[in-house]
């Protein structure tokens, strides 16, 4: 049997991945206050992705397990979060559906890349798109004060700009690699 032991960086992933069922319970508890406890979840959960990728590198502590588990853990907040949001009418669902697209999309991706040897790395308008997009579902888990401080909906406006770059990163990553794909196949 292998050793049990896991680095920080997989610990912190493992964290994430438990805090997204605390999350989502958040949406079903009847109370003022469980948005703002869901929205503090959220962005501790979305800390230990920027920690855990953090610790990874700068310890060189990259793992097979952290490379699997990694992106799991973030599309399964990320989904988490859109759903919820979406489900209790928060979020505008076009928005949902085109963030959850690409990540389908941007997944294949990656694993046909893989297939192949290639490795793709995040690109700058990947990690603009995902700290416009937390930003975003933060944004809207707290939209009732700020739009009563603001006197508008500046969560809309984020989420469309977290859309934008949404769009555009997939639109960059697919023309990047394009050629993992063999379309003599098709």
């Amino acid at each position: 049997m292998k050793n049990l032991n896991m680095n920080l960086p997989n610990r912190l992933t493992l964290i994430r991945i438990a805090l997204v069922p605390l999350f989502i319970a958040c949406f079903y508890i009847e109370a003022p206050s469980a948005i703002y406890v869901a929205c503090g979840i959220f962005i501790a959960a979305f800390l230990t992705d920027i920690a855990d990728g953090y610790l990874a590198r700068s310890r060189n502590q990259i793992t097979d397990f952290g490379k699997l588990m990694d992106p799991i853990a973030d599309k399964l907040l990320a989904a988490s979060a859109l759903i919820m949001l979406t489900a209790n009418g928060m979020l505008n669902p076009i928005a949902a559906i085109i963030i959850i697209a690409r990540e389908f999309l941007i997944s294949g991706f990656r694993l046909v890349a893989t297939g192949k040897g290639v490795v793709i790395a995040a690109s700058w308008l990947g990690k603009i798109k995902t700290i416009t997009q937390a930003v975003a579902l933060v944004l809207v888990m707290l939209s009732t004060p700020i739009r009563a401080w603001l006197g508008f909906k500046l969560d809309a406006i984020v989420v469309w700009i977290s859309v934008f770059f949404t769009v555009i990163s997939a639109v960059d990553y697919i023309r990047k690699n394009i050629n993992c794909i063999n379309f003599d196949q098709i």
